[in-house]
């Protein structure tokens, strides 16, 4: 089997996709502070801020194929730690395309739909970015300094995801499940949109794309939904009490990070070479059935 070196593999979508790639792939995950253990992979502590141990890793696996998924995703975190937020989201990842380059191996990354600024949804490819915070400015850098580096990389911009939790990692719906059940209140946004998807949709997809793209590709679901309809959603799916959902404004939660309002992506051009997410009740249900049984 060909080997796959992914990073990222304690954070949530890096989970999910070392779950599904080692189905046709000898897979190799990289963690740096989440120590973890996946069956049948094989996983390396690696701090990808060090250029030499990056280089040192690759040597030593030679890896056929790469997929990029660690950063720092959280935008409040990465306004208030704009110094080591880019360390991770924008040098590291320059550095992982060149290595590709090097090696003339495929290499997939994870970008976000946070590189829009939110006023003309929903964005293809070709749209231009106008990030609105600084982790979305920090992936238009690594977009732009990894394709320079290798224009092979498949740049996948990611929507919102979802899913079961990991052992180190959780999705946004666990907490909406517990605050529901606990019956506290839950306030969603009514003008936030996106086009979410399910982690393991979301693999697939950059699967998919590690096979067949070079430059920039959308892996959005296929509806453009609130906050808030998702939580109705979420509700219906997990029989969860609904009195504590209610609805709000953006500018009602204060944050760190400016939010844009919708950044629906228009992920056309990877549905015609495969990538087909469910509906999002459906992904629900999916993983409704997988946690209750």
């Amino acid at each position: 089997m060909k080997k796959l070196l992914i990073t990222g593999a304690s954070g949530f979508l890096g989970w999910h996709l070392c779950q599904i790639a080692q189905q046709d792939w000898e897979v190799f995950g990289t963690y740096d502070s989440h120590p973890i253990e996946i069956t049948g992979i094989k996983l390396i502590k690696l701090d990808l801020i060090d250029f030499a141990a990056i280089k040192q890793i690759f040597s030593e696996i030679q890896p056929d194929a790469v997929i990029h998924t660690a950063a720092r995703s959280q935008p409040n975190f990465c306004q208030i730690h704009p110094e080591a937020s880019h360390k991770i989201n924008v040098t590291a990842s320059c550095n992982i395309a060149g290595l590709c380059a090097d090696y003339q191996i495929p290499c997939a990354f994870t970008s976000t739909d946070l590189v829009f600024d939110g006023l003309n949804a929903p964005y293809r490819e070709q749209d231009a970015v106008c990030p609105v915070n600084i982790y979305g400015e920090q992936k238009v850098m690594a977009e732009t300094g990894m394709l320079e580096r290798y224009p092979m990389t498949a740049v996948c911009r990611m929507p919102l995801m979802f899913g079961n939790s990991t052992p180190t990692a959780k999705s946004f719906i666990q907490p909406f499940i517990e605050i529901l059940r606990a019956g506290n209140n839950l306030n969603l946004f009514i003008d936030e949109f996106r086009t979410p998807t399910s982690a393991n949709t979301a693999a697939n997809g950059l699967l998919l794309a590690l096979k067949k793209v070079n430059g920039i590709i959308h892996l959005g679901g296929k509806e453009r939904i609130s906050r808030y309809d998702f939580g109705k959603l979420l509700v219906e799916v997990f029989q969860l009490p609904s009195t504590g959902l209610n609805s709000c404004l953006q500018k009602d939660v204060k944050m760190s990070a400016p939010r844009p309002a919708d950044v629906s992506l228009d992920s056309s051009k990877a549905f015609k070479l495969g990538y087909s997410p469910l509906s999002i009740k459906a992904e629900l249900e999916a993983i409704h059935n997988l946690s209750s049984g």
